[in-house]
């Protein structure tokens, strides 16, 4: 595996589960990533972010047809930024990345978002890679997280899959950095347990009852859990806890629709 100079490779995951995307169809689209916020495709919203980021030399959309979503009329201004290609997704989203990642054509240092992470800016980027290390201190995984009283601040009150820990409740802003080859093993494990991604308890129970014990009774920070349960799959994890809590708001029901319009309206 090979980085790619001078900078970093962005992964866009920008697919749906097999069926109809209920939110997709809310809005009579076929596919999430084309939905409109605030006059823009989230997808549209999240490549241009990238694009704008000096640090990201290449962007790669994943998803079922990536190159179909690219060819969507809302999206022909990434044809003249050779930076950004399709990739075809396999049956799952950590396996794909995965296949990204043995890809000599892709490789590391790698940052993972999603297509609904509409709340996305350059200076986030920045300050995630800033935070991510690029290798600097042997991490293999970043994961950004925003802090629940920085995201109430930002926006409200707000219901979230809020993950516990000693000092505070933490929220995911859909990036990671993978850095190291540990990544392998992290995406590996990430693979088998997928469906309890939301719950940080049902997580807490693959890695044994002495880690769900320490959850529960709240012994842990969120640093100290990322480094235990790293040290148990084989990588080297740590958090990135950003600024801007704004980047706790994804777009996956129609209230966060409504939510990340409004903030991107005051953001001008």
């Amino acid at each position: 595996m090979n980085d790619v100079a001078p900078g970093w490779t962005a992964l866009v995951l920008a697919g749906q589960r097999p069926g109809i995307d209920r939110l997709a169809a809310h809005f009579g689209r076929e596919a999430k990533a084309l939905i409109p916020v605030a006059g823009e495709p989230m997808l549209s919203r999240v490549l241009r972010a990238l694009a704008a980021s000096p640090q990201i030399a290449r962007i790669i959309v994943l998803a079922q047809d990536a190159s179909a979503l690219l060819a969507d009329p809302s999206l022909a201004w990434t044809a003249d930024d050779t930076r950004i290609s399709p990739r075809v997704s396999g049956p799952t989203i950590s396996g794909s990345v995965l296949d990204a990642v043995q890809d000599a054509d892709v490789g590391l240092p790698l940052i993972v978002t999603t297509a609904d992470n509409v709340m996305l800016t350059p200076a986030t980027i920045a300050e995630f890679i800033a935070g991510a290390g690029a290798r600097s201190d042997g991490r293999d995984v970043s994961v950004a997280m925003v802090e629940r009283g920085r995201l109430e601040a930002a926006v409200g009150p707000n219901k979230r899959t809020w993950l516990a820990f000693r000092g505070g409740a933490y929220t995911g802003a859909n990036l990671f950095a993978l850095t190291g080859p540990g990544a392998l093993n992290a995406l590996r494990f990430w693979e088998t347990v997928e469906g309890d991604r939301k719950s940080v308890l049902r997580l807490a129970a693959h890695f044994g009852p002495v880690m769900m014990a320490r959850l529960l009774l709240r012994r842990l920070t969120v640093e100290g859990a990322l480094a235990v349960a790293g040290a148990k799959i084989g990588a080297r994890a740590a958090p990135v806890l950003l600024l801007d809590g704004r980047m706790g708001v994804d777009v996956d029901k129609p209230d966060d629709h409504t939510l990340a319009t409004r903030l991107l309206a005051e953001r001008g």
